[in-house]
């Protein structure tokens, strides 16, 4: 973290360095590459509000200027960060999840899935009887044994 209250970023090391007047300092250059992903930049609940606290003391011209350019902000941020405190104090100023949000889970999910599976075994299972109940028929033909059929008819009888 910065003291900024922000999430430091790694950067390449610099090209060089340059001497400022005599050379007895050596100052490093900025680096000028810039990165490959642009990161987006996360503050915290307490630099927000702390921010928010010294703009607020701004009284005279060209200080809250001086005070965004500091600390690298743009009057956006002031606005945003106000609004939030206006919505929930800390809560409002907390960084958000980005992206969808989660589903929340069903109860039923897990007999649904239970009794599908359940389904698709029975619906094998009635499957293999039907084809030995047929092969049954086929050999009982072929012997010529015949097969004792129950009507409806006769069970209700």
């Amino acid at each position: 973290m910065d003291d900024h209250g922000r999430e430091q970023q790694s950067s390449p090391p610099s090209g060089g360095e340059r001497s400022a007047g005599g050379g007895a300092e050596q100052v490093p250059s900025p680096n000028p590459e810039v990165p490959e992903k642009a990161s987006r930049r996360r503050y915290k609940a307490e630099y927000k509000l702390r921010i928010l606290k010294e703009a607020e003391k701004c009284t005279k011209h060209g200080e809250l200027g001086a005070l965004l350019r500091r600390e690298g902000l743009y009057s956006s941020h002031l606005r945003t960060w106000k609004k939030q405190r206006e919505e929930g104090t800390l809560q409002g100023l907390a960084p958000k999840k980005r992206g969808r949000k989660a589903k929340p889970k069903n109860p039923l999910d897990d007999e649904v899935q239970r009794l599908r599976r359940e389904s698709e075994r029975l619906k094998l299972r009635l499957q293999q009887a039907e084809t030995i109940i047929d092969v049954q028929k086929k050999l009982s033909q072929m012997l010529g044994i015949p097969l004792k059929t129950l009507d409806m008819n006769e069970n209700e009888e």
